[in-house]
């Protein structure tokens, strides 16, 4: 298993972590590089150009901003989103950028930060190059950088023919990258899949880190949740698409009681259209395993709180584990980037990982688990990503609550058979990557397909 829980759930900004968080971090780590090779302080000017997804949709994911974040030196994690805006204001009046936050540089953002629409690296359709040059014009440094979703970076050194994630060779006790190895491995080891993953986590952190560390995601989700049900107005953007999740928390707080049996899925609803649209916003959010996505998790998880007897914290970290560990499987057979796969590797991810975390907690068996996966992948293949307008708002956050109410549908379901099903989850992942392959690239967040180009832009 070459990923950790912490690599897959990371605390960053809005509204991608592909094209928010994955530009920033590249862009942190230009500088970095920069820095190391002694060349910050003589660097004159810096000039990036963005290919494929990236280029088409830039505008509208923040990736422009990001740049701009991530040249000063700042960093998803810590970056405070309510400052973002007059920062990057500031860069495009003055024309102006001060490097690793210490070094000003001559910076225009029409002229130095360059979109490719239609351009695309063969590697992964991500893809970024920096360039820095000294006064006498001469290229200190220059670099190529691959967002590969999940707020996943690589540098091109890192790849060779394909943009995937090199091994991490630490060995764990069950390195499982299939479904059927890590049922093997719970089977052989008596163990459920939590179980699993926290053995493995244990090859980097301790007990207290594992827990501590996991609960601190949850306290994250939760507090995106509570920001969004309480945040009302329209959305940044230009399509003008007003807040819901407000006005439906208030509705389902003044009907408490009422008996409505439906009640508990709007309030699904309600936190998860929340988390989506603070990330529409550019507010802090948490990758699960994408941006794009992360509202799934997190209604799903708070669902598992408030309407389960017996949740407890313990449950809530049994849950992301199991989530994580979904992810490395789709991870490391197909992909959770809406660029390179469509909208079923992000939303169809997370809907499978939220099934199978909700299914353990449930008490589900490791079969019935993995079949919770297999269901939520499998009714979200061929899923496209078309975003209206490059903004990550529509569909994308009426997705988010859709998704989130199949996941639970998904892992009830599995825990009220036996765990045997016809389909596998490898095959569902396997199915994915290949129907991805298949995709035209219009449908692969580029804006140029689908809801994006039969909707007009208002």
């Amino acid at each position: 298993m070459a990923l950790s829980a912490f690599d897959l759930f990371k605390i960053g900004i809005g509204p991608s972590s592909s094209h928010t968080v994955g530009p920033m971090v590249a862009a942190k780590r230009f500088v970095d590089a920069l820095r190391e090779a002694g060349h910050l302080d003589v660097t004159a000017s810096v000039h990036i150009e963005l290919f494929g997804s990236l280029g088409a949709t830039g505008h509208g994911h923040g990736s422009v901003p990001a740049l701009v974040l991530g040249l000063m030196g700042r960093e998803p994690d810590t970056v405070d989103p309510s400052l973002t805006p007059d920062v990057v204001q500031r860069v495009r009046t003055s024309n102006r950028l001060e490097l690793a936050g210490q070094h000003p540089i001559p910076f225009d953002l029409e002229e130095d930060i360059v979109l490719h629409r239609r351009r695309a690296s063969p590697i992964h359709s991500n893809a970024m190059t920096f360039e820095a040059r000294d006064d006498a014009g001469t290229v200190l440094v220059e670099r190529t950088y691959f967002s590969i979703g999940g707020g996943f970076v690589l540098n091109g050194t890192d790849v060779s023919g394909d943009a995937k994630l090199v091994e991490d060779t630490t060995p764990v006790p069950y390195p499982f990258t299939t479904g059927d190895a890590m049922l093997a491995y719970a089977h052989d080891a008596g163990l459920s899949v939590s179980e699993l993953v926290w053995a493995n986590e244990r090859t980097w952190r301790t007990d207290e880190e594992i827990r501590t560390g996991l609960l601190n995601i949850w306290a994250a989700m939760s507090d995106c949740i509570e920001r969004g049900v309480h945040a009302e107005g329209v959305l940044p953007g230009g399509l003008k698409v007003r807040r819901r999740a407000a006005t439906l928390h208030q509705a389902l707080t003044q009907r408490a009681g009422s008996g409505d049996p439906l009640d508990q899925m709007d309030w699904v609803t309600a936190h998860a259209l929340a988390v989506n649209e603070e990330n529409a916003a550019g507010g802090r959010v948490v990758t699960a395993p994408t941006n794009g996505a992360a509202g799934i998790i997190p209604a799903v998880l708070r669902y598992y709180v408030d309407s389960v007897p017996g949740s407890n914290d313990d449950g809530v970290v049994r849950f992301l584990l199991v989530a994580a560990g979904i992810a490395m499987i789709i991870k490391a057979n197909a992909s959770i980037s809406g660029a390179e796969v469509g909208c079923q590797g992000e939303v169809g991810s997370a809907c499978a990982m939220a099934a199978a975390g909700l299914a353990e907690v449930l008490g589900g068996i490791p079969a019935q688990v993995e079949n919770a996966a297999e269901i939520g992948i499998e009714h979200h293949l061929g899923l496209t990503c078309d975003p209206v307008g490059g903004l990550v708002q529509i569909p994308c956050i009426e997705r988010n609550a859709v998704g989130a109410i199949q996941a639970i549908t998904a892992a009830r379901m599995a825990i009220h058979g036996d765990g045997s099903h016809y389909v596998s989850l490898d095959k569902a992942v396997k199915t994915m990557r290949e129907t991805g392959a298949d995709m035209k690239d219009k449908y692969k967040e580029t804006a140029r397909g689908g809801l994006a180009l039969n909707v007009v832009e208002c």
